[in-house]
């Protein structure tokens, strides 16, 4: 299967891609259920903003071009995710939310054959105020390990018309450190992990941007990825995040990140109003594809977002 074919809505068989859509109808509607089951309030995401994710100092960010606009008289960005967004919400009005959002991260054209990237993709995206990691754990491992069970169950002939067999794999899962998994596999750690690996597995401690949590003493970071098996790779990010002033304004004075663009969350954090939260974002089409075990993430877009390539819709 080329690139090219995959820019059109045709690229599987019709009866594979009907499969892969229906399947994955049931992961967002078991999802979505299951948080409002959990008393998590659903918010309708933001595409424009003056603020949004800086995806910086972050070495594994690969944006090619941050799209910019003005409106009224004022220059806002597209959403690159809605860390911003939800800290806010979190603090001001619900102590649990989610939201599913549309994110905009322009790749690298390089990245159209890793079967991993798109630059418009939508992200599972939720805060819990107080919580921990290892309550996000907790409640990611059910959200991966409930999804899949109900696909088995509700979504047999979709998995049988794709070929595909998958379990659901048993929590909790694995936890290791990204620094020691560098030491042991060198720059290409998340390729090979990823491909070794047979269930998902917690990468934890991970230099990042200014808004997750980091101990100034020892430099340890309290936030997280969740890798994939099977090389599909990291498809959920979070941490604890970062809420006292000071702090927040040290971070990003050494980051180089401009403040003037986070002034509502620093004005909170002034005010002791931001309150100490932890969050994640899961990534719907890595999630999907991996369910559906489809070679690249972009078969389960409609109308694919591949780096580099422009569909005709």
């Amino acid at each position: 299967m080329s690139f090219a074919q995959l820019t059109s809505p045709y690229d599987l068989a019709r009866e594979e891609r009907s499969a892969v859509f229906r399947i994955g109808t049931a992961v967002l509607t078991r999802v979505v259920n299951l948080l409002v089951e959990k008393g998590f309030q659903w918010f309708l995401p933001v595409v424009l903003a003056r603020s949004t994710d800086p995806l910086w100092p972050d070495g594994d960010t690969g944006i090619e071009k941050r799209i910019e606009l003005e409106i009224y008289g004022q220059k806002v960005r597209a959403m690159q995710s809605m860390i911003v967004h939800k800290r806010v919400l979190v603090s001001l009005c619900q102590d649990k939310l989610f939201t599913l959002s549309p994110n905009i991260r322009i790749e690298r054209r390089e990245r159209c054959n890793t079967g991993k990237h798109l630059y418009e993709f939508t992200q599972l995206d939720l805060e819990v105020a107080y919580a921990k990691s290892k309550d996000m754990f907790t409640l990611f491992e059910e959200i991966v390990v409930d999804s899949i069970s109900h696909v088995k169950r509700c979504s047999e002939q979709e998995l049988q018309i794709l070929g595909r067999k998958i379990e659901a794999p048993r929590p909790p899962f694995e936890i290791h450190r990204k620094r020691d998994l560098e030491e042991t596999h060198g720059r290409d750690w998340e390729k090979i992990v990823s491909k070794e690996s047979k269930d998902p597995i917690w990468i934890i401690d991970i230099p990042r941007e200014f808004y997750d949590m980091e101990d100034e003493t020892s430099g340890e970071w309290r936030n997280y990825d969740l890798l994939l098996p099977e090389g599909y790779g990291e498809v959920i990010s979070g941490g604890e995040r970062e809420f006292e002033h000071g702090k927040l304004i040290r971070k990003l004075d050494r980051d180089g990140v401009r403040k003037e663009e986070y002034q509502l969350l620093l004005e909170l954090a002034a005010q002791g109003r931001l309150k100490p939260s932890a969050g994640a974002g899961l990534g719907i089409e890595r999630f999907v594809a991996y369910v559906c075990g489809v070679k690249h993430v972009a078969i389960v877009q409609p109308f694919p977002r591949i780096p580099g390539l422009v569909p005709e819709l």
